[in-house]
């Protein structure tokens, strides 16, 4: 894809995710020829165009019907800092804005994968915008190594390999940052140790051996198009971010098609998608490393059909504080979710049969600490729907918080709600 075209994709996923304002932000790619690819100034972040895009190039000369960013001076001392870095994204998020004008740089500890995904993350004192003072210190801290930058009064920027890595970068930087916040609100956050982070990145599960030969039925092809609608809808709500985010659905028998690892999920294509077929997986694909987890699950509990894990941001506070998630605000979210467990972070990988065992009808969801919210179903899109209510539960009982105590739904209206519903 041209430089133009992924500017203009990324920058309208940026913005219609509520990532920037209509004036605010920009993005740029260097390409091999040394030619920096970015966007223009002063034009409406929610309609760019390839064609908006301005070329300036490696002699300075600027190719293009606009002026290039003001901010262009620290996207070309990135660079010249950075030859690793190829792409750069700069906006101004409200979570990571909320950092910024605090002065405090965002723990990536709160979970694992984000401090994966981002790293530790570099603070940039305030220096006039578009200005090579601005341009120097920012290229500072990428010098050290950093491939994120807190500036302070002003937002974030982030580096990447391409834009792809870049904008996962950014995105996940954002959730973590939203994490902690909402996390703050409720309670107190609980971060991981470098311990407890080395565990998980050197845990590599065994993958299912490959499949001889598969199949694609229509039905088969027909799931693949449900997981691939169900992720770009969760990706576009907030609820999954482009570094994380796991579906998988019953094929036949305990047979099921599960996404992939290290696939961008907002980029998720159908053929991305791998099938698990008697325990074995599709040839030259690599599914989720949770896979063995729903194997288990779907094995144990013929009811259950489809299965999301995901990191929607405030589910994920209550996942990574010390606040209790109770579901007994409105009648709907009792039906749907009952009693949501929390259980410790790692047990989706070493405690498979914990978690298959805690799972049932009345207890279709579980928070994993500092790692994720799983939830269960039978269609794709009933499995979609709790995670839905769970997720707007858990923002209600967050937004309650300045208001006063959550009074829950009584024990006898519970009962009243279990006669007429669930019997």
């Amino acid at each position: 894809m041209h430089p133009r075209d992924q500017i203009s994709l990324v920058i309208d996923r940026v913005y219609r995710r509520g990532l920037t304002t209509t004036s605010g932000g920009n993005i740029s790619v260097i390409d091999e020829n040394g030619d920096i690819w970015v966007t223009p100034s002063a034009i409406d972040k929610g309609s760019l165009r390839p064609e908006d895009i301005v070329c300036v190039k490696k002699d300075g000369t600027i190719i293009g019907s606009h002026k290039p960013s003001s901010e262009f001076p620290f996207h070309r001392a990135i660079y010249q800092s950075r030859p690793d870095v190829k792409s750069v994204i700069h906006a101004h998020p409200p979570a990571l804005v909320s950092f910024s004008i605090v002065r405090q740089i965002p723990d990536t500890s709160i979970i694992s994968q984000a401090r994966h995904v981002c790293g530790p993350i570099g603070y940039a004192a305030y220096r006039l915008p578009g200005s090579d003072s601005l341009g120097n210190v920012i290229a500072h801290e990428f010098g050290k190594g950093f491939n994120g930058v807190i500036m302070e009064n002003h937002g974030t920027v982030v580096g990447g390999t391409d834009l792809a890595d870049c904008f996962l970068r950014f995105e996940t930087l954002e959730f973590c940052a939203r994490t902690i916040l909402f996390a703050n609100m409720i309670g107190k956050p609980n971060y991981l140790s470098a311990k407890q982070i080395e565990a998980f990145e050197t845990q590599l599960p065994a993958m299912p051996e490959e499949l001889e030969n598969a199949e694609y039925p229509s039905d088969e092809r027909e799931i693949r198009t449900e997981i691939c609608n169900i992720v770009q809808r969760a990706c576009s709500q907030g609820l999954m971010t482009s570094s994380y985010g796991t579906i998988s659905m019953r094929w036949q028998g305990d047979d099921f098609l599960i996404t992939p690892t290290d696939v961008p999920r907002w980029d998720l294509q159908k053929e991305d998608i791998v099938q698990i077929k008697g325990g074995k997986r599709e040839a030259g694909k690599w599914p989720s490393r949770s896979t063995f987890m729903h194997q288990l699950i779907y094995e144990r509990h013929p009811e259950i059909n489809s299965i999301i894990l995901t990191q929607s941001p405030y589910l994920m506070a209550f996942a990574s504080s010390d606040a209790a998630f109770n579901v007994r605000t409105i009648p709907e979210s009792w039906i749907f979710l009952q009693d949501v467990q929390t259980i410790e972070y790692g047990e989706h990988f070493y405690g498979k049969e914990t978690i298959a065992e805690l799972l049932s009808k009345s207890s279709p969801a579980l928070l994993i600490r500092n790692d994720c919210v799983l939830v269960t179903g039978d269609k794709l899109l009933q499995t979609f729907d709790y995670l839905e209510v769970a997720e707007f539960s858990a923002k209600s009982l967050i937004m309650a918080a300045s208001l006063g105590t959550m009074i829950p739904i009584n024990d006898a209206q519970v009962e009243e709600l279990r006669n007429a519903f669930l019997k």
